[in-house]
């Protein structure tokens, strides 16, 4: 059986390792105003952050069911089954979206994947699932892979201004308000599929060390790792913080990633986050 990878946008996986890995990428898309752009491909993270400068905060939009069925389509020309690998149902119906059209095309079986999660740890799972595909592997054992790489996936992040979050609906009024008073800077991750409050932090600095702190206790036990650092226009602050990490933990595999078009609406420019899974033996 021969199996394609699909995953989108928000996986922000850069475009050469995308296209190295054969991983088909479907795009979300951030609207000013009239102005429609596919992330990742009419716009890119930094141009986005100069658009925000002079610009009311964009919208964000899944995509069209449409757009998967051609994909799709297009895809059972070559490959008897796909792997959809999206961002988190509890913040989008992107996921729903692959699961909808799953049922609307013929000649190849689709297999839709929650991560519940987004940005390049989402970004993980396809290219280790494309890593797998790439040797044969049936479907059904990268499935499982995946599940299995889900119970160590972590990732928690701050934010400068929480009120990105509260106009997209992903935290409350009230939470935003009392954060924004105090000048808390909270640290977020996914629970349940959804982004909630991890702990109240009362700066930036002290924010960055506890995220340092829980890494550091999950990779203590000298498994490998993969870890990525996350960025919403903060690309030497990254690149510095991963240079302090990679000294400290060798048996880690540091990248740097970015909030992207997408994510970086409703987290707004100065997050910062980090986020990391288990390497599994290669099949």
């Amino acid at each position: 059986m021969k199996t394609a990878i699909v995953t989108d946008s928000t996986a922000y996986i850069p475009k050469e390792l995308r296209e190295h890995r054969n991983i088909h990428t479907i795009p979300l898309n951030v609207i000013f105003g009239n102005e429609v752009y596919q992330e990742e491909s009419d716009i890119t993270w930094s141009q986005f952050y100069e658009e925000v400068r002079t610009k009311e905060l964009p919208t964000t939009s899944q995509p069209p069911i449409g757009q998967f069925v051609e994909l799709f389509e297009w895809l059972s020309k070559e490959y008897d089954a796909v792997i959809s690998i999206h961002l988190s149902s509890g913040i989008s119906g992107t996921y729903q979206g692959a699961v909808t059209s799953s049922t609307m095309v013929e000649g190849i079986k689709v297999y839709p994947f929650d991560s519940e999660i987004s940005c390049m740890v989402q970004g993980f799972y396809a290219l280790e699932a494309a890593k797998w595909a790439s040797k044969g592997v049936d479907v059904e054992v990268i499935m499982a892979r995946l599940e299995e790489l889900k119970k160590t996936a972590r990732a928690y992040f701050m934010v400068d201004d929480l009120s990105h979050l509260q106009r997209g609906g992903r935290l409350s009024s009230a939470q935003a308000f009392i954060g924004s008073l105090l000048q808390v800077k909270p640290l977020l991750h996914f629970e349940n599929k959804v982004i909630v409050p991890f702990e109240k932090i009362r700066t930036r600095k002290k924010a960055m060390k506890r995220i340092m702190d829980l890494f550091g206790e999950d990779v203590a036990n000298g498994s490998a790792y993969q870890a990525v650092i996350i960025h919403a226009n903060r690309e030497e602050e990254a690149e510095e913080w991963r240079n302090e990490l990679a000294a400290m933990y060798p048996n880690v595999e540091f990248s740097i990633g970015y909030f992207g078009a997408v994510i970086g609406t409703h987290l707004g420019e100065g997050s910062m986050g980090m986020g990391w899974m288990k390497k599994l033996d290669v099949i």
